[in-house]
C-alpha cells in the first residue's frame, strides 16, 4: 500500500471514538503540563505511563506521544505570561516572549507560538513520514554487534551534552545500566538483584522509577523556591491573538529555518526540544540584520524557538520506531511503555506492526489541530491555571504520583521504589548530576545486555566482533572521538577558570 493509502488507515484508527479520546486527552494534559512550572513532559508522561498499562498498545502510545508534543505548545504560555518556562525546551521563549507581554504585545506573542507550532508540528510529521522507510531499510542491516555500538554512542552522547561533566553523565549511565540488571538473567533464566523478594523478579518498574526521579524530585526542587510571579492579563476576544502581516512576514523565515533544525536535532541521539530551541534562537540571531534586539520583544524570538521544540519531538520519534534507540529520555520512557506493552520498536516496527505506526502519525496531524484549538481560545483558562497557589498544586501531584505508583500493580513495593528513587533525584540534582542518562540506560540497558552477550555467543567470546563490522566499528570510533573531544573541552575550560 503507498504512504496515502497508509496515512487514510492511520486515520481510520485514530477516529475510532476510544483513540481520538485518548489524542485529545492525550494532547490536553500535555498542554496542562507545559502550562504549570516545573513538571514538564518528563513528569508528565512518568505520571501517567502506569495508567496506560491497562490499555492497548495504540491508544497508550497516541496519549503519551500527545502530552510530549503537547507539553511543547503550553510552555510558551507561562514563558510570556510570567517570564517563568514552563518546561525545559521553552527557556529561551522567555527571553523575547516576556518582552512582548511586557509591551502590551502578549497576544501576537502567544498567537505566533501557537501558529508556529502548528507549522512545525505539522511539516515534522511530514518529514517522520519521509524518512522512516528508507532509515528503517538501512537499520535492517543492524546485528547484535551494530546495535550494541550504537547504544554505548548514543549514552555517550546524551552524557555528553548535559549540564555538568560527561565523567557524571557516565557515572549516572552506570547506575541506571546497573539497576537494569534487576530480575531475571534473560540469557541464564536466574534471579539476580532481587534479594529474595518475589515482586523484584520482572525488574524495578519504570513507572514507578521514573514518577519518582522526575515527578517527586522536581516536586521537591518545587517546594525550596519562594519565588514569586505576576501573570500578565491577556484580552479575551480571539482576534488579539493573531499576529498581523508583519508579523507574519517577520516570522515565516525563523518558523521555517527552525522547523528544518529542529527537526534534524531531534533526530540525533543525544539531541532534544533543549538543544533545539537554543540553537534556533542562536542561528535567527546570526542572520538577523539586527542582532541587537534580540532579547527586547521582537517576534522572530518566539517564532523560531518555539517551531523548532515543536519540530525536534517529531525528529525524535524517527530513531526510536526506526531503530528502536530513544534520542532523549522522554522517548526512552516512550521506549519503555512500548516494551512493557510487548512492542519492540526497531528495524522490522513498520512491517510488524504498520497500523499502529501510520495511526501514531495520523494521530499527530489531529493532535497538532486540537492544539490550535485548545492553545488560542482557551488562554484565559490556561491563564487562571497559572493563579491557582502552590501550596495547593504540589501536594495534589505528590498524591497522583503515590496513587499513580501503587495502581499497576498494587503492590507497597512500587511506592517505596518510587520514594526511594524520588529522595534519589533530588539529592542528584542538588549535587549537580543529570538524572537523564540514567533512565536512558535504565530502558536500554536489556537491549544493551542481550546485544552484548549475543555478539559474543556469535563470535565465541571474541571481542573482536564489535570492529570486525564495519558499521559497529565506525559507532565505536565516534565514541571514542566523542570522548576524547569532550576530554579536551573540559580540560581547556578548567584552564581557563584557573587563568581567571
Amino acid at each position: 500500500m503507498d504512504p496515502i493509502g497508509n496515512l487514510l488507515a492511520g486515520f481510520h484508527i485514530v477516529l475510532q471514538p476510544a483513540n481520538f479520546f485518548y489524542c485529545f486527552f492525550g494532547v490536553f494534559i500535555g498542554t496542562l503540563i507545559g502550562v504549570l512550572p516545573g513538571i514538564g513532559p518528563l513528569g508528565g508522561i512518568a505520571l501517567l505511563l502506569p495508567f496506560t498499562y491497562g490499555l492497548n498498545v495504540t491508544p497508550a502510545i497516541i496519549l503519551l506521544a500527545g502530552i510530549y508534543y503537547g507539553a511543547q505548545y503550553g510552555g510558551s504560555t507561562t514563558s510570556i505570561l510570567m517570564n517563568v518556562p514552563g518546561e525545559l525546551s521553552s527557556i529561551i521563549t522567555t527571553l523575547d516572549g516576556h518582552q512582548m507581554a511586557l509591551k502590551g504585545r502578549a497576544g501576537p506573542a502567544l498567537g505566533i507560538a501557537a501558529l508556529g507550532s502548528f507549522i512545525a508540528g505539522t511539516l515534522g510529521t511530514i518529514g517522520l513520514m519521509l524518512v522512516a522507510i528508507p532509515i528503517s531499510r538501512i537499520a535492517i542491516k543492524f546485528g547484535p554487534p551494530e546495535f550494541f555500538s550504537l547504544i554505548i554512542l548514543a549514552i555517550i552522547l546524551l552524557s555528553s551534552i548535559s549540564r555538568g561533566s560527561v565523567v557524571k553523565g557516565l557515572m549516572m549511565a552506570g547506575i541506571g545500566y546497573s539497576l537494569s540488571f534487576v530480575g531475571i538473567d534473560p540469557i541464564a533464566g536466574r534471579e539476580r538483584f532481587t534479594f529474595g523478594l518475589t515482586h523484584l523478579t520482572s525488574g524495578l518498574d519504570l513507572g514507578a522509577l521514573g514518577i519518582g526521579l522526575f515527578g517527586v524530585s522536581e516536586v521537591l526542587l518545587t517546594m525550596e523556591k519562594s519565588v514569586q510571579t505576576t501573570v500578565i492579563n491577556v484580552g479575551t476576544k480571539l482576534r488579539g491573538y493573531f499576529p498581523s502581516l508583519k508579523d507574519w512576514r517577520d516570522s515565516i523565515g525563523p518558523i521555517v529555518r527552525g522547523t528544518i533544525l529542529g527537526f534534524v536535532v531531534g533526530v540525533i541521539p543525544g539531541g532534544g526540544a533543549l538543544l533545539a530551541s537554543f540553537a534556533c534562537y542562536a542561528v535567527e540571531k546570526r542572520v538577523s540584520k539586527y542582532p541587537e534586539k534580540f532579547g527586547t520583544g521582537i517576534i522572530e524570538g518566539v517564532a523560531g524557538p518555539e517551531s523548532a521544540n515543536n519540530a525536534a519531538t517529531n525528529g525524535a520519534f524517527v530513531p526510536l520506531l526506526t531503530i528502536g534507540i530513544p534520542s532523549n529520555v522522554v522517548t526512552a520512557l516512550l521506549l519503555g511503555a512500548l516494551m512493557i506493552h510487548g512492542v519492540q520498536p526497531g528495524p522490522f516496527f513498520l512491517r510488524q506492526h504498520g497500523d499502529m505506526f501510520w495511526g501514531i502519525i495520523a494521530s499527530m496531524y489531529i493532535g497538532n489541530v486540537m492544539l490550535l484549538i485548545l492553545n488560542l481560545p482557551l488562554i484565559p483558562l490556561w491563564v487562571q491555571v497559572l493563579r491557582i497557589p502552590q501550596r495547593v498544586l504540589l501536594p495534589l501531584i505528590l498524591v497522583f504520583c503515590i496513587v499513580g505508583s501503587y495502581g499497576v500493580n498494587n503492590n507497597i513495593l512500587d511506592v517505596l521504589v518510587m520514594i526511594i528513587s524520588g529522595g534519589a533525584g533530588y539529592v542528584l540534582r542538588k549535587a549537580g548530576y543529570e538524572i537523564a542518562p540514567l533512565c536512558v540506560a535504565f530502558v536500554l540497558g536489556p537491549i544493551m545486555e542481550n546485544s552484548f552477550r549475543q555478539s559474543l555467543i556469535i563470535s565465541r567470546g571474541s571481542f573482536m566482533i564489535f570492529l570486525k563490522h564495519p558499521i559497529s566499528a565506525s559507532l565505536l570510533s565516534a565514541s571514542a572521538l566523542l570522548l576524547l573531544f569532550s576530554a579536551i573541552s573540559r580540560r581547556k575550560i578548567v584552564a581557563v577558570e584557573l587563568d581567571a
